[in-house]
C-alpha cells in the first residue's frame, strides 16, 4: 500500500502529528474537545470535508476523514451496519470515542433504527497503536471489494494536505499556501495574517 501522504504520516513522530493537528485545529477555528481519556482536534474546509483526530492518553490515536463528494460518503445510504463496519479492526476503546456521542460539524451521526445507538460518519478510518498507523480492516476490505481508491475516495489525500506531513510546516508555509489561493488583497493584509498565524504556532511551539 503506497501513498505519499500516508508514508509521510507514518514517518512523523506522534508529538509532531499532535502539534500539527493542534495548529491546524486553531487555524480552522474548530473547538477542541476533551473526552474521558482522549482529546479531539479537527479541521474542516467549510465545504463538507473534514479530518478529525482523537489522541488518547495512552499514546494511541484515531483519525477520521470525510469527503462529501466521494463514493465513501455513506451519509445518503443510511446504512448503519455498513458505516459501523468501517470501524472493524479498530480497538473498541478507540471506537467508543465516536459511538453514542453528540454530532458536530465535522462528524455527523448515523443512527441504528433498531437500537437507537449512533456512530460518527467517516469515509476513512485510521488508527495508531502507539507505534504504527493502520488503515481500518473494514475500510480496506470495502475498498478492495468495491475496487475503490482508498486514499482518494476516503478524503485522506485531500483532508491531510493542510498538515503538510513530510514537508516544512511553518507560519510562512501556511501563509504562502493561502497567498497561492489569492486570499489576500495586498501585502499589508498578508503581513497582518502572518502575525496572527505566528501567534498560533508560538502557542503550540
Amino acid at each position: 500500500m503506497s501513498n505519499a501522504i500516508w508514508d509521510a504520516l507514518a514517518a512523523t513522530p506522534l508529538p509532531e502529528v499532535q502539534r500539527r493537528a493542534a495548529v491546524v485545529n486553531d487555524l480552522a477555528e474548530v473547538e477542541p474537545v476533551t473526552l474521558t481519556g482522549a482529546r479531539r482536534l479537527g479541521w474542516n474546509d467549510r465545504g463538507g470535508q473534514s479530518a478529525v483526530w482523537y489522541f488518547a492518553d495512552d499514546g494511541r490515536a484515531l483519525l477520521l476523514t470525510f469527503d462529501h463528494e466521494s463514493s465513501l460518503n455513506l451519509y445518503a445510504e443510511e446504512d448503519f451496519a455498513l458505516q459501523e463496519s468501517f470501524y472493524q479492526g479498530v480497538p473498541e476503546s478507540l471506537v467508543a470515542l465516536v459511538r453514542d456521542r453528540p454530532e458536530n460539524y465535522e462528524s455527523l451521526n448515523l443512527t441504528d433504527s433498531a437500537t437507537g445507538r449512533t456512530i460518527h460518519y467517516a469515509g476513512g478510518v485510521f488508527w495508531y497503536d502507539g507505534t504504527h498507523w493502520h488503515v481500518s480492516e473494514g475500510v480496506a476490505e470495502y475498498c478492495r471489494r468495491e475496487d475503490v481508491d482508498l486514499f482518494g475516495e476516503s478524503g485522506f489525500d485531500y483532508c491531510l494536505k493542510v498538515y503538510r506531513f513530510g514537508q516544512d510546516f511553518t507560519s510562512e508555509t501556511v501563509v504562502a499556501t493561502r497567498d497561492e489561493k489569492s486570499r489576500y488583497e495586498d501585502d499589508k493584509e498578508r503581513e497582518a495574517d502572518l502575525l496572527g498565524v505566528r501567534e498560533v504556532f508560538t502557542r503550540h511551539g
